[in-house]
């Protein structure tokens, strides 16, 4: 085990399974916060020691409130599509304003239902805007947007964790979203650096010797929803998971690398 001149251990990782350890302590957020800062303070609280190819997962929401993507509807003034479209949905016009800002194209809506694709092509509901796990004043008008470039908050993060630490950290950002054909939401990366998001395996043989002819791996999401069962949709407090022994020898791919590109979309 090695040790950094500011006190921080490394080591290298030898194990040959995955474990998922949350980093308890974080405490609420607020607009302008050192995140990196934060999380290693909390994670050096509890003794973790950080290890060279470690994971950190972070909840999407705390890193829209570091930056600062809190807005209040009280100072959004609905435009005569968002008017329509919340009627059509009988959702409030200001928040449908503000989902329109969000997005580049209506996707679906019905009553109760707007799914949009976001300006980095993330296909969801609501543009991913939320009031969970706000504090609210008594209209409940507080809303919490994704981070303007997903991909560009996991690089900072990133780099920041590694001018801090020493040690090389992936990031992943995850979110809860909705998936087409499925009930239930599912923790999806939407912003990833320092590991690949995904894995093209094709050319890779299987158990029998075929050749994989078009399997590519969402890692990402993978763990990104792996996390998700610790950090929780309510008031669990986990908003950083650290994902140890899961080692891909690969270049980094942002999160972008997971759209698929409009060409290829057979469900639009």
């Amino acid at each position: 085990m090695g040790g950094l001149a500011d006190g921080f251990c490394v080591k290298k990782a030898t194990f040959k399974e995955i474990k998922l350890i949350p980093i308890d302590g974080i405490p609420l957020v607020k607009p302008g916060d050192d995140l990196p800062g934060i999380i290693i303070r909390t994670a050096n609280a509890s003794k973790i020691e950080w290890i060279e190819g470690d994971i950190l997962v972070i909840a999407q929401k705390i890193i829209s409130k570091a930056e600062g993507r809190l807005v209040n509807l009280k100072e959004i003034n609905p435009s005569k599509r968002a008017l329509e479209l919340g009627s059509l949905t009988q959702k409030d016009p200001r928040l449908v304003e503000l989902i329109l800002q969000e997005s580049t194209k209506v996707i679906r809506h019905r009553k109760g239902v707007l799914v949009v694709q976001n300006h980095h092509g993330v296909i969801l509901a609501n543009a991913g805007i939320d009031r969970s796990n706000l504090e609210q004043d008594k209209e409940q008008d507080w809303v919490l947007l994704l981070p303007k470039d997903s991909d560009l908050s996991a690089k900072k993060i990133h780099q920041e964790l590694f001018s801090k630490t020493g040690v090389h950290l992936g990031v992943i950002i995850n979110d809860s979203i909705g998936r087409a054909w499925r009930n239930g939401t599912l923790g999806t990366a939407i912003g990833v650096a320092g590991i690949p998001s995904i894995i093209d395996l094709r050319g890779r043989k299987d158990l029998f010797g075929n050749p994989l002819r078009v399997s590519e791996e969402a890692i990402a999401d993978e763990l990104a929803s792996a996390a998700s069962l610790l950090q929780g949709q309510a008031d669990e407090a986990l908003p950083v998971v650290l994902i140890r022994g899961f080692q891909k020898q690969t270049p980094s791919i942002p999160a972008s690398g997971l759209i698929r590109p409009k060409e290829t979309d057979l469900f639009q």
